[in-house]
């Protein structure tokens, strides 16, 4: 990943928030000051202490360097990110906050696509343990992309479809202001038509493991799994805690319940070497290979590697030969308190597959049976969206989201940069806050869209323009899932205090998130999203 920024601005922003701490900050301030104030470029409160324009700034995806922090129940502050030493924390990855851009400086916007939804479910399983997520755990793309938005699905023969649309936004007082959704929308197979698997489930059996929502939970989740499978599928298991060892050899998917037995008989033990597990996971998922089947690692753990290499990065460093092998990583977290929400994210991008928080069996039942084609089946590698705003009609914008999925523009088309992958049926949502000049009229955008197919490897891409009159008048005139992936946006910017939703309350979200809600009335997720408002604002109350 690449990112734009000044030596100059970065030091005139880090002094500006440090004076903006006092004398008498504490080390907790002084980080968030840091990691936030800086990344508030154009203020729109004129009342604030200055900050830097963005006349003086190029696209900045962040302006600190990222720090892991723990989670809520330890020590709280920035810590070193664990890097293959033993620890025993909830971390969390803080990637910044995207600033606002004059399209004079930069008008092109690049960034990989996600489908990760584990942000957002690790969000609902602190609310319902009765306490706020770390700032840190929010990534807001990922609350978004939780939902569905109602996408169109591409015509027969194309792989992807490109939606946009726009409104103004209830939580920006500026009526030049509006939000711009951008979806994308993969093709997708019947429940019937999945291909072929060769999987290899990779269970941390580590005595962090011991609880019922940890091992407990990836056995459930995994008979979920299971019974989806048939006679020309494949299942492999291992098993590590302080050593890795295999639990079943590759066995037909039909054997469900020689695969049931293997999975019901683990048990808890020993410290965590993750490293160990992966790679003897990847050796079996190499030796099981079949080039006429989906061949996918699942890695089922709390991420508390405390043993061997413990970074993503290092651990990465001896598995990647095999993922070259079109293999791709799945990886499920599970628990809390001591939890590495990084190790498991980064695992995921980096293996070519997503990230899913499975905090009840619920959960486990919409990603293994509801959407188990777009679990395994993937449609696009390094996929990648670069927007071209048009200076003459939007004067500057805002990625809201994606922080840590930036890419420098000038590698759009640059098929070594890795990306992201999509899933079969999967959508990926995009927001952006954009300022339109005064009776500016025309072209607002041009999205365009660049993945490789995963077959051949081939890089194709597609492209859409965006359009003032296709701007809807009004909030509430708009596409109801729009209203919702804003108000959804906005709670998952309150939550990690950025510095653009400072004058929101939750109870400000919460209104607007009951009336939407009323024209989404069918769909479970929604009505869910409306009470963990609720709570969540109960909570910061507290």
């Amino acid at each position: 990943m690449f990112t734009k920024q000044g030596t100059t601005t970065l030091i005139l922003a880090l002094v500006l928030a440090l004076t903006a701490c006092g004398p008498k900050a504490t080390p907790t301030q002084y980080h968030e000051a840091v990691t936030q104030a800086p990344l508030a470029v154009n203020p729109p409160a004129a009342n604030l202490a200055p900050m830097p324009t963005a006349a003086s700034v190029q696209s900045l995806p962040q302006y600190s360097a990222p720090a892991a922090t723990r989670g809520p129940s330890l020590a709280t502050g920035a810590q070193n990110a664990p890097n293959n030493q033993s620890y025993d924390y909830t971390f969390f990855q803080n990637y910044g906050v995207n600033p606002r851009i004059d399209t004079q400086d930069d008008q092109l916007s690049t960034f990989a696509l996600d489908v990760d939804t584990g942000s957002y479910t690790i969000m609902r399983s602190y609310v319902d343990q009765g306490s706020l997520p770390p700032k840190d755990s929010v990534r807001v793309e990922e609350y978004v992309n939780y939902f569905d938005q109602g996408y169109p699905y591409p015509p027969e023969g194309q792989a992807f479809g490109i939606s946009i649309d726009g409104a103004p936004s209830p939580f920006v007082e500026n009526e030049n202001y509006r939000l711009m959704r951008i979806g994308i929308q993969g093709y997708a197979f019947s429940p019937e038509e999945h291909p072929d698997v060769s999987l290899t489930f990779v269970i941390d059996t580590s005595g962090s493991m011991n609880m019922d929502n940890r091992l407990g939970l990836v056995k459930r989740s995994l008979e979920l799994l299971t019974e989806q499978l048939g006679s020309r599928d494949r299942v492999s298991i291992v098993a590590f805690g302080t050593e890795a060892s295999v639990v079943l050899e590759p066995t037909p998917g039909d054997h469900k319940e020689r695969i049931l037995h293997a999975i019901y008989s683990l048990h808890p033990g020993g410290v965590t070497n993750a490293e160990a597990g992966l790679l003897l996971g990847y050796q079996m998922a190499d030796e099981a290979f079949n080039p006429e089947s989906l061949n996918r690692v699942i890695l089922c753990s709390d991420g508390v590697a405390n043993l061997g290499q413990t970074s993503a990065g290092s651990i990465w460093d001896e598995i990647k030969r095999y993922a070259g092998k079109k293999i791709t990583l799945t990886t499920v977290g599970v628990g809390m308190d001591n939890y590495n929400d990084v190790l498991l994210e980064q695992l995921a991008d980096n293996g070519n597959g997503f990230y899913a928080y499975v905090d009840e069996i619920e959960e486990a039942r919409r990603i293994f049976v509801e959407n188990l084609t777009s679990t395994l089946q993937v449609i696009a590698m390094d996929a990648k969206v670069q927007v071209d705003f048009n200076p003459e009609v939007v004067s500057r914008y805002r990625l809201i989201g994606f922080e840590n999925r930036a890419i420098a523009d000038q590698d759009f088309r640059n098929n070594r940069v890795d990306a992201g992958e999509v899933g079969a049926g999967h959508s990926v949502t995009a927001l952006y806050e954009i300022k339109l000049n005064p009776e500016a009229y025309g072209k607002i955008a041009t999205v365009s869209l660049r993945w490789k197919n995963p077959s051949s490897g081939s890089p194709i891409e597609m492209s859409q323009d965006f359009y003032t009159d296709q701007l809807s008048r009004s909030f509430q005139a708009a596409d109801p899932h729009l209203q919702w992936s804003a108000v959804v946006a906005e709670y998952a910017e309150v939550l990690r205090d950025s510095y653009w939703a400072q004058n929101v309350s939750f109870y400000d979200v919460q209104e607007e998130a009951v009336r939407v809600s009323r024209r989404l009335p069918e769909d479970t997720n929604v009505q869910e999203f409306v009470d963990l408002i609720r709570r969540a604002g109960r909570l910061g109350d507290e």
